[in-house]
């Protein structure tokens, strides 16, 4: 039996458009919730409008659609570039990076709404699940959360997508026609990703057309295109197309030119499986055609501009534990609140500019250069040109390191001396 709609409060639900969140949407109403639909457009390709109306005409009391592309660019990516920040070795973070603005949002109107509950449609073997809900505690510890996916009532009443169909047909819930592909993905502007379906197979090789960003290598431009990015604190703040002279500076403009750039010569991809949050192996196909470049032009410019031991610091202490913070979900938490204030600490002097070739789903780094940092001495360096170094002096810095191995090499010796005479 129903609820009367609105007598157990208000919830604010984190709402895609998609099946899912429309029947808990719909779901909710019939417990006895007032709901509100919240969208976060953060540059995955949405009809919002579509999108609101369907919303309203399930039952929701408002529609909020927030705009947060230039917040998750500049407060999310921009330092995740900034700490090499990667997940594993290889993952990007593309849907980790996004999750903290999306929550910080929710919550925000949720507040001001007057809503006791938020909701969300997140898996309960995900780590979105941990991600939202650890944001949400941390920014409002007053306002209770509803998982439906993690409530048996709900889950045994819809255990697979006929389920959802028949609920959604009974209510009256519009769904679109389009055959579902047998995977499920997240995507904004920094990132696609592919799961489940078929790809929980991982020796199955994702189909041609599963890719939606990247044009496929082979596919790609016989000509190679070349940019110059340009950094300043290790910040993008220009780059430049040889070819066409484009010259982009704006920070959100300049992410999205770098995706149009990467996308076209299928830069991007990969393959992976990794450990989740939560314990479980998930294999996962990525996108991330941008951030890829950009990457690869930030590490490269540090090797010329930051100091050795700053760099080696930072390569232990923040790059993994920064990744590994946004992974889980902790970027609201004392730990994280912490490593974002020591990532702009290293990157003072990492100021320059990287050309970069793109071709047939590879990158190249053309060279480098910087008008403000001189740790790099072409004479210094040179095996042509003696410069000031004097090569008496490693004499005594060898003689200084090999202090200890010395040591450890007579004692094995005498080890070995004494093993044969046994």
């Amino acid at each position: 039996m129903s609820a009367a709609p609105g007598s157990k409060g208000k919830v604010l639900l984190a709402y895609s458009g998609g099946l899912d969140t429309s029947c808990i949407l719909v779901w909710l109403i019939e417990q006895g919730y007032e709901v509100l639909a919240y969208m976060a457009n953060v540059g995955q390709e949405e009809d919002f409008e579509a999108a609101r109306e369907k919303a309203l005409k399930v039952g929701a009391s408002k529609v909020f659609i927030e705009d947060l592309r230039r917040e998750l660019v500049e407060e999310l990516v921009i330092p995740t570039i900034q700490a090499n920040a990667v997940y594993e070795a290889v993952y990007l973070l593309g849907t980790s990076v996004a999750r903290p603005v999306i929550a910080r949002s929710q919550v925000a109107i949720a507040q001001r709404e007057g809503c006791t509950h938020v909701s969300h449609g997140c898996t309960g073997k995900g780590n979105d699940q941990v991600r939202f809900e650890l944001a949400y505690y941390a920014l409002d510890p007053k306002l209770k959360v509803i998982a439906p996916w993690r409530i048996p009532e709900f889950y045994h009443r819809f255990p697979g997508r006929n389920a959802l169909l028949a609920y959604a047909a009974e209510k009256d819930v519009p769904v679109s026609q389009t055959p579902s592909k047998p995977w499920s993905t997240d995507e904004n502007l920094f990132h696609i990703s592919y799961e489940a379906g078929i790809l929980e197979d991982p020796n199955v090789t994702p189909p041609r057309d599963m890719w939606k960003l990247t044009v496929d290598p082979e596919d790609a431009p016989n000509t190679p295109e070349r940019i110059t990015i340009s950094f300043k604190a290790g910040k993008p703040v220009r780059v430049t197309n040889e070819a066409d002279g484009t010259d982009v500076s704006d920070p959100l403009d300049l992410f999205l030119y770098l995706n149009a750039v990467a996308r076209r010569n299928g830069v991007g991809r990969i393959d992976i499986v990794e450990n989740r949050f939560i314990g479980i192996k998930s294999r996962g196909c990525y996108e991330t055609p941008g951030g890829t470049v950009l990457r690869a032009a930030h590490i490269d410019l540090e090797g010329l501009v930051l100091d050795r031991e700053v760099r080696a610091y930072r390569d232990e202490h923040i790059t993994p534990v920064f990744g590994k913070i946004l992974y889980n979900g902790l970027y609201f938490s004392p730990e994280g609140d912490l490593i974002t204030k020591m990532v702009p600490l290293t990157q003072v002097n990492v100021n320059g500019s990287v050309r970069v070739k793109l071709y047939k789903g590879t990158l190249s780094v053309e060279g480098r250069w910087s008008e403000t940092e001189t740790l790099y001495d072409m004479e210094q360096s040179s095996m042509d040109v003696q410069g000031d170094f004097e090569p008496t002096d490693s004499d005594g810095f060898i003689k200084i390191q090999s202090i200890r191995l010395k040591k450890w090499g007579a004692t094995f010796q005498q080890q070995q001396q004494q093993q044969q005479q046994k």
